[in-house]
């Protein structure tokens, strides 16, 4: 009769830690924080159901890559290297940004961007805008 009550106790427990452990709200949903610095390595678009990705043609060669920097207090700062004038210089830009479930929003310059997170792993970072346009990320 003991063996059975602990056999009952055991299941019952297990039963109710499977089903507590449910959460609908956050299917789909990355859960690894988007902080860091994030260099921009490809970008593309998906075109007849398969996604097509190309090296970045906005990193210049000799310089370092574009990028985020996607900062804890929810700033960011944007990197882009431009060699018109001098020589790989580094032009910058601030703003702020929010992450909803698997939204990226960054507003720069007034300039409001949501991106869908398509990937989020410790080393990428893939993001898709409303167009389809894709950009990946790889971590500094």
């Amino acid at each position: 009769m003991k063996n059975r009550s602990l056999l009952f106790a055991f299941a019952l427990t297990i039963g109710l830690f499977a089903t507590s452990c449910s959460d609908d709200d956050n299917d789909g949903e990355t859960l690894l924080p988007v902080i860091g610095k994030w260099n921009v390595s490809k970008v593309g678009t998906i075109i007849a159901g398969e996604e097509v990705l190309i090296n970045a043609p906005q990193n210049e060669a000799g310089c370092d890559k574009d990028y985020i920097d996607l900062k804890i207090d929810n700033d960011v700062n944007q990197g882009e290297y431009d060699s018109s004038d001098t020589p790989c210089a580094l032009i910058t830009k601030t703003g702020t940004y929010s992450r909803s479930h698997n939204n990226l929003t960054t507003v720069i310059d007034g300039v409001s961007k949501t991106q869908d997170i398509m990937n989020l792993t410790l080393s990428e970072l893939k993001v898709k805008d409303a167009i389809g346009f894709i950009t990946v990320y790889e971590k500094d």
